[in-house]
């Protein structure tokens, strides 16, 4: 049977996510496996890459082969590097320390390149935001600057605009104070005035000392005029 060390992807649709797996050769791809080895994320810068390396170097010693995508992985992540070096001591070309220390050599070299490209891409991300900051606070200042000289030019011609009219209405003011000063001091005002109102007095009225000094009695006449003995001579037999 032979096996293939492969991608088996998962994640959902723009944003995949890979399994690093020991499969049939015969398998699907998304199929049954083996034995999962690792996992591979390409959505971050580094690509984030989870590796046993000991599983993947078994795997390469009994014969497994890897895909061109998991073949740059294995030699990212240093497995290739380690079974160069094992085929040299198997060969006794070289002993097991000094392999071992060259495979620290380099494992050091490999992670302080990545960690320079992680602080570049750190440093170059940083940047990019203070000039972007520094570009929109020069276009605000430039715009306020710009509704300032726009507000001032406006406060001018407004200023410009005002000054005939208030000269032209100089002259109306002066020709309508003497007219509002003669309707003040007009005769008419001053007759209504100063004319005496009360000076007729209601009760000295002729009509009204007539009807006081009048007197009664003397319209009704005496009843004592008439002689007592007429009334007896108006019968003939007393």
């Amino acid at each position: 049977m032979a096996v293939k060390l492969r991608l088996q992807r998962h994640g959902k649709k723009g944003k995949p996510f890979f399994h690093i797996v020991a499969a049939d050769a015969r398998a699907p791809r998304d199929g049954k496996f083996i034995e999962r080895v690792g996992s591979y994320n390409p959505n971050t810068n580094p690509a984030t890459i989870v590796m046993d390396n000991e599983k993947a170097l078994n795997w390469l010693t009994n014969g497994a082969q890897p895909t061109d995508t998991v073949r740059a992985i294995l030699s990212y992540t240093g497995v290739l590097m380690r079974q160069h070096l094992q085929k040299g001591v198997l060969k006794g070309a070289i002993s097991q320390e000094e392999a071992d220390k060259r495979m620290e050599t380099w494992t050091n070299d490999k992670t302080a390149k990545v960690e320079s490209k992680v602080s570049t891409l750190v440093k170059s991300k940083e940047d990019a935001k203070s000039k972007s900051l520094k570009h929109e606070r020069e276009v605000n200042q430039a715009r306020l600057k710009a509704m300032t000289n726009a507000a001032a030019e406006a406060s001018e011609e407004a200023a410009a605009a005002a000054r005939p009219i208030a000269e032209e209405a100089a002259p109306v003011a002066e020709v309508t104070a003497p007219v509002v000063e003669a309707t003040i001091e007009a005769p008419v005002v001053e007759a209504a005035i100063e004319a005496p109102v009360a000076e007729t007095p209601v009760a000295e009225a002729p009509v009204a000392e007539a009807a006081i000094e009048a007197p009664a009695v003397e319209e009704v006449p005496a009843p004592a005029e008439t002689p007592a003995t007429d009334v007896p001579a108006e019968n003939p037999e007393a």
